[in-house]
This record gives structure tokens, C-alpha cells and sequence, in this order.
């Protein structure tokens, strides 16, 4: 119920239970029974799932009865079906004698601390009725004047916080000549953030908020007031409305619901409903056009920079490289989330923590391709827990399991829950909705047709089935499921009186029409990016490091990386003799250029687009773009430039070359045509990583490598005259083959080898000039596909990490 102005409000209570005592604020409704979800919930088998509700009536309280099975009594022992409670009363729930009982006294409220009262809650709680975090100070310290108070991982800093996501020095609050005071990062790896926003210095007023990892701080006059995030969080979406293609299609309207802490939500629905344009709005990945999503009160969208390390995200598709062991895969997941200060030893430590939680421990050192995918699925699930978050999201994850693996994950998702999360988990299967505590179930158009308990929904649908329920919903896509559902009593039980912070509702004048219905919100403004945990030269240590280990664990990859220099080798040495003549100089070389093409494209068309899910996850939570680019370059360039010297010598290593008087533009020639074959196969492998990055899907790759070939043995310029054709030698100035072959050619000249139209081009005079030309060009070719590769990839990024204005 909402308070109107000038109408005298309920005062605040406190209701005392065996199990501890609820304070009673004017502004919520308090909900009974044995729903987990409950304010006041009672485990014992007379009280209902949901019994009785306790709210604010004008100025006082009133109890009321929610047709429960053995009812709701008075200290009297008359059975109570509504009436007025104050200080006071005693009410008894199952069983008028010894059923769980209830007392409500009047509150007192506690002695203010020396300095300006605390407001109620921070500012910055955009719904201060909706939070558990800031309902209660975790500690209250005094903040000494003149001093600087230093906060941090570290046990020597004044104020320590125990989390890996803090820095070992974090961040300072120092007080200013004039009184006040300001915040200081100390070049922290997570970030300080005031307000939502990150900072490195900034003044702190009133009201506001510092949050460091999970803590979040306020100044109250010169006392510090530490509030701490322990998971039980809850999450409430009102409003929200996704659109596209300029508002002309929408994939989402009007989506509102809330979520307490330590529930598990199942998101079901039909294809095309909307489900992972949810999934994105709720994680912040995508942002909805319309509406808010509050954590614990906050302004999700608006805190995102800080509030984004409490969230974790587990895709359909496996985010681990499956080359690696378990332990290896989360040490190194460990080393990119974790702070730069953190030791290998807390990073372990850590890592063996959730090991054990997630029941992995006989399958640590196993590699996690000979998992089961039950068991792949607590790995990814273990990737994400390594933080803590507070809010976990599954796309899927039982998605391919037979119903025993089925029923395993959902339980593991249970425990999860009950340990102190809220868990919501997209899924197709409605095989163990029973072990959730809240079901929505979205039809055809982004809107809710459901939500409440999973043992309700098929009574609320009138089918005895779920099969039934699917079926209706894609043959009756033009039915009004939303109008129906909002129009019901499970929605005003368990949306409109499980929100807990209702909107203010304006009366409306004697006399007239209906009050008009409150404006839509505005839409949010993008969230900013989240930071590097790491620096840009650590993240690519690590990188480089685990990428050789998946590549050193790739057994496949290892013999096509040592077996294809070598046979193309063998086959241009066997074209070229014991010397390069009219009759084989062209076909040794046009066998180098393929060798070439092939070695390098080869190493990299598959190396983006099977890491894609990967790639995306690592930087929705701060992975550097052009870190794990360079990885890929540093790691790739090593091996096909090893393999491109390789292939060079065992053609020509002790052949007759031929060269003009022995004797390269600038260095020997077997050096010089191994710097033009190790180049053109790099640039190959960059040319390769753009088909990557380009395509959707793994198994095209493989034709498209064949045109690349095939392309590159066209353009190269041992087939075909080009120079002086119209077109045709444009078009051949894209081909990297074109240049490898014109930098060979000048180093030998070929035209003197080989006489013909073919071999006067003048890429292959025998010039210091045309050579360096020819070079130079594959190095701005393989910069030019580095810059595309990098730009393909950011346009594969989530919402968020693209380039938005800060706010």
C-alpha cells in the first residue's frame, strides 16, 4: 500500500520470532508462510507456502489471512481472517497453542552518531525499500581529521578488506583542509567507484557511495559506515522494452518482476520469445531501451562499471578451452579476473575453493574435453564463482543432457541458491522446474505471461501438461497472455505484492476521470565500460601463456604444424634440383608461395570463431581487445614463421640459387627469399584470422582456405602476366602472393633465369628498391588485416564494451 500525502503513515515495527527479529517499515508489505522467498518465513510443515500478509493500512497495521490450511490465530485464540495488529500483538500461524509465533513491539529508534544523521539510506540507492545491503552497517568507524584512512587487500592497511577483487593497496580517504573529504585510487586493478562510476580522485558529499569490490562505503560526518555485499541480493525489473530496426520490431515490452534473494528463477517460453534478449537486459550486456533493473535497490544500468564484477554469466556454449585441464583452465581464468598484485598461492587457494564447492575435485586434473557435459557445465559454472558473484545468469545449461544429467545441474543451481545467491537460469526444459522458487514464463513478443511459483503455472494455463502449454503458445501467437496474466490474481500476489518498492501513485481529485497512468522511464544511458583487472602487458603474458598450452595439449594441431612445411618442402625440392633453372625455377617458387599461403592461413581460419563464446565472456568482465589479438599474433607469427624458415631450407638449403653473381639485392639470397616466404606467411596467417573473425561458423572455414589458395596462386604472378593488364594487375596488388613473389623474383631475377613475357614484370628486376618495395608492402598488408581483425572483433562485443560516452 502506498501512503498518500497529508494521510497519517504506519508506525515502524519490529515483529520478533524464535527465528530473530524483522523490522517493519510503513512503506513494503511483509509476506508469511514458508515460501523461502517470504519476509517472514517459518519452516514448519502447518504454516502455508504463502499464509498471511502483514501491511500498512492508513495509520496502523493489519493482518491478514491468506486462506491458509490451519490458519492464522490471535493470542486470544480466535482464528483472524483481517483485523488491525499493533505493539503489542501476538499472533500464532498453523496452530492456535504451539504453532510459530509472532510479537510485534514498537521500534525504537537508535541513538544518532555523533555528527550529521544518516539519511535514511545513501543517495545513490535509487529504491532504498528494495536493499539488503544498506539496510544495516556492516562496521561504523570513526575517520580521523587530518589523516588519511588507507583501504585495501593487504593486512598493514587501516581498513582491511578481505577479497581478491580488492588491491593490495586500493584506495585512500583522505580529509581535505576545509573539513570534507575525498576518495583516491591508488592505481587499484577493479577500480574505486563513487556513485557507480569509476574515479581516481573525487570529493565525497553526503549521501554518496564509494564502493571498493564487494563493500561500499558512506561518510557520516567523521564516522565511516562500511555496508557489505554478501550475496543475498535481490533483483527487481520493472518496465522493461527492448526494440530494433529503429523501433519498428519489439523484442520485448513491459517486462516486470521481482526477485528476492537466494531464489532460483526459471525463465521458459517458446522460441522468439525473448528470452535471451531478457537474458542480455538483466546482465547488463545488452541494455534495455526502456525500463530499470535494480540490484538490491540500485540502478543497475546506471552503477553497471561497478556492480558488473557481482554478476556472473555461464553461455549455452562452453566458455573454457577444453584442451586444458580443469585446474589449469580456472588458475588461468584466476590470473585474468583477479588483481595483478594477487599471488599465484591466493589465486590457488581460491581455485581449489570452488573446485571442492562445485564437487570437481577427482576431476581437477582431468582434461575437460573428457568430461561429461553435466560436468563441463559445473567447470563453466566454476569460471564464474571464482569472483563470488552475488548474481549468477545461465543460458541453457541443460541444454543436450539426458534427464539425469538434467536434474543434476538443476540441483546443483539449488544449492547454489541456497548458499547465499540469486540464480536465474534460461532453459528449454521443464523437466526440474520443480526445485525453483519462481518461474516466468514469456510468450511469443518479449511479454510476461507468468510468474509465481513453477507448481502453479500449468493450474494458471489450465493444461495438465507442458507439452500442451507450448503448443498453444506457438499455434495462439495474437492471444493477449500478458493482458491475461496481469489481469490476475497471481499477479497481484506475486508481482504487485512481492515488489517492494512500489511507485507513488497520485490521488486522484473528486470528481474526476482515472488518473493517468504514470510516465514510462526514461531510457537508461549507456553504462560504461568495465575496467582491465589486469595490465594490458600482464593480460598478455597470461594470454600468450594459456594459448600456448591449449596449442601444446592440440595434438592434431601439432602434427599438421610439423608435417605440412615439411611435405611442401620436400615437394618444391624435388621441383627445384640440384639448381634453379629455366625448366624449375618458376614451379619451386610458385610451390614456396603456396607452401606459404597455406601454412600461415592454415595456423589461423579457425582460431577466432572457435573461441568466440570465450572471447566474448573474457570481455564482458574486462579482457583488453587488443591483448587477446596479440596473443593470438605472438603465438601464431612464432609458430608460422618457424614453420616458414623450415619449409625454405628444406627446398633450397644446398640448391644452385643462381642469383646474379651468387649474390641477393642486399643479403644472400637464401636469406632473402626466407625473409620473403616467412613475411608472406604471416601475412597470410593475419589474412587468415580476418576470415575468422568474419564467418559464424567453424566448418566453413575450410572451403574458404581452399579460395584463399586457390586465389593467391592466381594473383601470385608466376601463372598469369599481370603487370600492364588493365584490372587484373589491380586486383592482384591485394594478393600477398603477388609480392612474395615479386620480392623472390628480384632477389634471383628472373627475367635473366627466365626469359618470357611472364618474367619481365619489374617486380622482379634485381633491385635493392623493388625488393624493399615488395617487403614493405606485406607489412602494411598485415598491419592494414590486424586493424580489420580488430574492428571485426569489437563489432562481435557485447553492448557494453563497445566505445559509449562515460557518464
Amino acid at each position: 500500500m502506498v501512503q498518500r500525502p497529508g494521510v497519517p503513515t504506519a508506525p515502524e515495527l519490529v515483529l520478533e520470532t524464535a527465528r530473530g527479529s524483522t523490522e517493519m517499515s510503513p512503506g513494503r508489505t511483509y509476506h508469511v508462510g514458508r515460501d523461502p522467498l517470504c519476509e517472514i518465513c517459518f519452516d514448519d510443515a502447518r504454516v502455508s507456502w504463502h499464509h498471511a500478509v502483514l501491511r500498512p493500512d492508513g495509520d496502523h497495521w493489519t493482518v491478514e489471512d491468506e486462506n491458509s490450511t490451519n490458519g492464522t490465530w490471535a493470542a486470544d485464540g480466535h482464528r483472524v481472517r483481517a483485523e488491525s495488529v499493533g505493539p503489542g500483538s501476538e499472533l500464532r500461524f498453523g496452530n492456535a497453542v504451539d504453532g510459530p509465533r509472532a510479537v510485534l513491539v514498537g521500534r525504537t529508534p537508535p541513538p544518532a552518531p555523533p555528527g550529521p544523521a544518516l539519511r535514511g539510506r545513501p543517495s545513490s540507492v535509487t529504491n532504498p525499500a528494495m536493499t539488503s545491503t544498506f539496510r544495516q552497517p556492516t562496521s561504523v568507524r570513526a575517520v580521523p581529521a587530518r589523516t588519511a584512512l588507507r583501504i585495501g587487500r593487504d593486512p598493514a592497511n587501516d581498513l582491511v578488506l578481505d577479497n581478491l577483487v580488492v588491491s593490495r593497496r586500493h584506495a585512500e580517504l583522505r580529509a581535505l583542509a576545509d573539513g570534507t573529504f575525498e576518495i583516491v585510487d591508488l592505481g587499484s586493478h577493479n577500480g574505486t567507484y563513487l556513485n557507480g562510476a569509476p574515479v581516481t580522485r573525487a570529493r565525497i558529499t553526503d549521501g554518496d557511495i564509494v564502493g571498493i569490490g564487494h563493500s561500499a562505503f558512506c561518510l557520516v560526518g567523521d564516522r565511516l559506515l562500511e555496508y557489505t555485499d554478501t550475496g543475498e541480493v535481490s533483483l527487481d525489473v520493472q518496465g522493461l522494452g527492448v526494440t530494433v530496426d529503429r523501433g519498428r520490431k519489439t523484442l520485448m515490452e513491459g517486462v516486470t518482476f521481482p526477485v528476492g534473494a537466494k531464489c532460483l528463477l526459471a525463465v521458459v517460453g517458446p522460441s522468439g520469445a525473448g528470452k535471451s534478449t531478457l537474458l542480455g537486459a538483466l546482465t547488463g550486456l545488452r541494455p534495455a531501451d526502456t525500463g530499470t533493473v535494480l540490484y538490491d535497490g540500485r540502478d543497475l544500468y546506471h552503477d553497471y562499471a561497478e556492480l558488473r564484477s557481482r554478476i556472473g554469466l555461464v553461455p549455452q556454449d562452453d566458455i573454457l578451452h577444453a584442451q586444458l585441464t580443469v585446474r589449469r583452465a580456472l588458475l588461468y581464468a584466476a590470473e585474468l579476473r583477479f588483481p595483478q598484485d594477487t599471488s599465484r598461492a591466493e589465486r590457488e587457494a581460491r581455485v581449489d575453493e570452488v573446485i571442492r564447492e562445485l564437487g570437481l575435485v577427482q576431476r581437477a586434473d582431468q582434461p575437460i574435453h573428457s568430461l561429461s557435459g553435466g560436468q563441463r557445465k559445473r567447470v563453466s559454472v566454476a569460471l564464474e564463482l571464482l569472483t563470488k558473484p552475488s548474481l549468477l545468469f545461465l543460458d541453457e545449461p541443460t541444454s543436450g543432457l539426458d534427464p539425469g544429467m538434467d536434474r543434476s545441474v538443476m540441483n546443483m543451481l539449488r544449492g547454489l541458491a541456497d548458499d547465499g545467491r540469486t540464480v536465474i537460469v534460461v532453459t528449454h526444459s521443464v523437466l526440474s522446474l520443480d526445485v525453483c522458487d519462481r518461474l516466468l514464463f514469456l510468450a511469443p513478443g518479449g511479454r510476461v505471461a507468468y510468474f509465481g511459483p513453477p507448481q502453479e503455472a500449468l493450474g494458471f494455463f489450465g493444461f495438465a501438461e507442458w507439452p500442451e502449454a507450448f503448443e498453444v503458445f506457438e499455434n495462439d501467437r495474437e492471444r493477449d497472455w500478458a493482458g491475461a496474466f496481469r489481469a490476475s490474481p497471481a499477479h497481484r500476489r506475486y508481482v504487485e505484492l512481492t515488489a517492494r518498492g512500489p511507485a507513488p501513485v497520485a490521488a486522484a481529485s473528486p470528481g474526476a476521470g482515472p488518473a493517468a497512468p504514470p510516465p514510462a522511464p526514461p531510457p537508461a544511458p549507456p553504462p560504461a565500460p568495465p575496467p582491465k583487472a589486469q595490465s594490458w602487458g600482464s593480460q598478455l603474458s597470461t594470454l600468450v601463456r594459456r594459448y600456448a598450452a591449449v596449442l601444446g595439449a592440440d595434438r592434431t594441431f601439432l602434427v599438421i604444424m610439423v608435417a605440412l612445411p615439411f611435405m611442401m618442402g620436400v615437394m618444391a625440392r624435388a621441383l627445384a634440383g640440384s639448381t634453379l633453372t629455366a625448366e624449375t625455377v618458376l614451379n619451386a617458387l610458385l610451390i614456396l608461395t603456396i607452401g606459404g599461403v597455406l601454412t600461415g592461413a592454415a595456423n589461423a581460419v579457425r582460431e577466432l570463431v572457435k573461441e568466440r563464446v570465450i572471447y566474448q565472456r573474457e570481455r564482458a568482465v574486462g579482457l583488453s581487445r587488443t591483448a587477446y589479438l596479440m596473443s593470438k599474433v605472438v603465438v601464431l607469427g612464432t609458430i608460422t614463421v618457424a614453420q616458414a624458415v623450415v619449409l625454405t631450407l628444406i627446398a633450397l638449403a644446398g640448391v644452385d640459387l643462381n642469383a646474379p653473381q651468387g649474390k641477393g639485392v642486399l643479403l644472400p639470397p637464401l636469406l632473402e627469399i626466407t625473409i620473403a616466404v616467412a613475411l608472406l606467411s604471416f601475412t597470410a596467417m593475419m589474412l587468415g584470422l580476418v576470415i575468422s573473425a568474419l564467418v559464424r561458423k567453424e566448418e566453413v572455414t575450410m572451403p574458404l582456405l581452399v579460395l584463399l589458395a586457390i586465389i593467391q596462386v592466381v594473383f601470385c604472378g608466376s601463372l598469369l602476366k599481370l603487370y600492364g593488364v588493365p584490372f587484373l594487375e589491380q586486383v592482384a596488388w591485394l594478393a600477398p602472393s603477388r609480392w612474395a613473389m615479386g620480392a623472390m623474383g628480384a632477389t634471383l631475377q628472373l627475367g635473366r633465369i627466365m626469359p618470357g613475357k611472364i618474367t619481365q614484370d619489374p617486380l622482379f628486376h634485381h633491385e635493392a628498391r623493388v625488393w624493399l618495395f615488395c617487403i614493405a608492402v606485406m607489412i602494411v598488408q598485415a598491419v592494414a588485416f590486424g586493424l580489420v581483425v580488430a574492428r571485426l572483433l569489437r563489432m562481435q562485443e557485447p553492448a557494453v564494451m563497445r566505445k559509449q560516452p562515460r557518464r
